[in-house]
C-alpha cells in the first residue's frame, strides 16, 4: 500500500474510512453528490476533518440531504440551525444548502439529473491523475474552474474552483489516489 496516499487520513478512523471507501470513488447518486457539495461548502476556511466529524449532525439537520426537503426549508428552520452546536454556525453556509438545493433542482429539470450535469464537464469520463506523490496532486484544474464558473452562474454558493476540485474528488469524477494506493 502507498501509505503516503493515506497519510492525510492516518490515525483517524472517520478519515481513514472516508479515504478507503468514498474518496475518489465514482458515485452517480444525486443525493450523495448534493451531500458532498454541501459538506465541501461547509468546509470553506476549515479542515475537511472538522466537517467529516460533524457529518452525521449535518445529515440530521439537513434531512439526510434530501434535495427536495432542503429546497423547502424555511428561513425559520435555517435560522434555528444557528443554535445547533453540531454544525458550523455560519449563516451564509447554512443558507447556502437551501440555495444550492434550489439550483440543483433547476439543473435536474434541465439535464435529467445532477449527476448527468456534473459528468458533462468530463464527457462522462473519470479524470485519473495516477500521481506518484501527494505533492503532485493539484488543488484546482481546468474542469474545476469551468464547473465553478457554471455553478456560480446558476446561483450556487461556496463553489470556488478549489472547493469544486475537492468536490470532484469526493464524488469520483477525479481520482487522485496515488498510483500505488490499494484503494484506487
Amino acid at each position: 500500500m502507498n501509505s503516503e496516499c493515506r497519510s492525510w487520513a492516518a490515525g483517524d478512523p472517520v478519515m481513514e474510512k472516508y479515504h478507503d471507501e468514498e474518496w475518489c470513488k465514482i458515485n452517480h447518486d444525486d443525493r450523495f453528490e448534493f451531500e458532498m457539495l454541501s459538506l465541501e461548502g461547509a468546509s470553506v476556511g476549515l479542515s475537511w476533518k472538522t466537517i467529516m466529524h460533524k457529518r452525521e449532525e449535518y445529515r440530521r439537520a439537513f434531512h439526510n440531504f434530501d434535495i427536495d426537503r432542503c429546497t423547502a426549508m424555511s428561513d425559520e428552520e435555517l435560522d434555528g440551525l444557528m443554535e445547533d452546536t453540531g454544525l458550523i454556525r455560519n449563516r451564509s453556509k447554512i443558507y447556502s444548502v437551501r440555495t444550492n438545493a434550489q439550483a440543483v433542482q433547476r439543473i435536474q429539470q434541465k439535464y435529467g439529473s445532477f449527476d448527468r450535469y456534473l459528468w458533462s464537464f468530463t464527457d462522462g469520463r473519470q479524470i485519473d491523475g495516477k500521481w506518484k506523490s501527494l505533492s503532485e496532486v493539484p488543488t484546482v484544474s481546468d474542469v474545476s474552474e469551468a464547473l465553478s464558473k457554471d455553478m456560480k452562474k446558476r446561483g450556487m454558493k461556496f463553489v470556488g474552483p478549489v472547493i469544486t476540485y475537492s468536490f470532484l474528488q469526493s464524488i469520483g469524477i477525479v481520482n487522485d489516489h496515488l498510483a500505488g494506493c490499494e484503494f484506487r
